[in-house]
């Protein structure tokens, strides 16, 4: 088989060049990291479980018209997504407070917010993805003001989309984060949902007993992050039953 050429390695996921122009491979990697890298751990079948997963999701979105870079999965741990320009920012949708809102802002975790608030980060992990406002994005040339606007009508329309989800199998969505490509045909310019959608990239509550069901599970050292990942996937009907033990994690097709 001949070697794939590496265009890029993130803390979860690795980037390969792709069969045809304009598509990339995105490999779900076991890895896991938290505070910016300081934590780091190895979690068997976290990247099956987290592609399988950002695949269920991401077709879901494609499917009411929300545009992803998501074309197919190939496998177990890899999918095919359409090469996109990254914009260079975290965007964060908060429906409950939970994390790095409640320190700021003095607000007990697991406060209901009034509204979905937008909020957006710049990725750079040596700066900590320090929040920005708008005015810096435009000022930077990140984005322009329609991409901001257009930004903001897609993160809260995959919200609507992610929370009705969640209710209906008993999850809290608190919040998420998502990156945003941009994608051209010709001389026109679309802005599409990139990265993944996974209990990596939200927090996820059971909705009767607030147990965490999302990294925060490693974060704060509160149990094992692929059961907490697993039964995310077995709500969503993407387990088959009666696994017996010893197993491992396998996933439907």
């Amino acid at each position: 088989m001949a070697r794939r050429k590496k265009i890029y390695e993130g803390k979860a996921k690795i980037l390969y060049e792709g069969p045809e122009p304009g598509t990339l491979v995105q490999y779900f990697k076991d890895d896991a990291t938290a505070f910016n890298a300081e934590k780091k751990a190895t979690i068997e079948g976290k990247g099956v479980l987290n592609n399988r997963l950002s695949e269920h999701f991401m077709t879901g979105l494609n499917t009411i018209g929300v545009p992803t870079h998501f074309i197919k999965r190939l496998n177990m741990r890899e999918q095919l997504i359409r090469s996109v320009e990254i914009i260079p920012l975290e965007v964060i949708v908060r429906n409950v407070a939970a994390g790095s809102i409640s320190k700021r802002m003095g607000i007990e975790e697991g406060t209901p917010l009034p509204r979905p608030i937008v909020e957006f980060s710049y990725k750079d992990d040596a700066l900590g993805d320090p929040l920005v406002p708008e005015e810096y994005i435009i000022a930077f040339g990140w984005a322009s003001q329609q991409d901001l606007d257009d930004i903001v009508a897609l993160a809260l329309r995959v919200n609507d989309f992610m929370s009705g989800i969640m209710f209906g199998i008993n999850i809290k969505l608190v919040d998420f984060k998502i990156e945003i490509g941009r994608v051209f045909d010709g001389d026109f310019q679309r802005l599409i949902v990139a990265d993944e959608i996974s209990p990596d990239s939200c927090r996820l509550w059971d909705m009767k007993t607030g147990e965490k069901l999302d990294k925060d599970v490693f974060r704060r050292d509160l149990g094992d992050l692929a059961d907490a990942y697993t039964e995310v996937a077995n709500r969503l009907g993407l387990m088959p039953k009666n696994i017996g033990s010893g197993s491992g994690p396998k996933l439907v097709n």
